[in-house]
């Protein structure tokens, strides 16, 4: 996997609403934004519709919460995160 993107994200620095509090969010939780939202934000649907699936993964009440966070590690180990 390359390190570089194929596709340019926005720039972490000018981002406003909801991307620039996931910028300060990642910033302050692991030191730098995140790539994939990033990416999301070049579409404002797309952005908008992962913004919404992850708020109904968080707030389904039938899987643990542990579970949860497993498989979020793993979804981000197959996207090349590094922890």
């Amino acid at each position: 996997m390359s390190a570089q993107p194929r596709i340019s994200p926005v720039d972490a620095d000018t981002a406003e609403g909801a991307l620039k509090e996931i910028v300060d969010g990642n910033r302050s939780r692991w030191g730098k934004p995140l790539l994939p939202y990033l990416l999301y934000a070049r579409s404002p649907a797309i952005f908008k519709g992962t913004m919404a699936m992850w708020d109904a993964v968080r707030s389904f009440e039938k899987i643990d919460a542990q579970l949860k966070r497993l498989v979020n590690r793993r979804v981000a180990w197959w996207n090349g995160c590094q922890f």
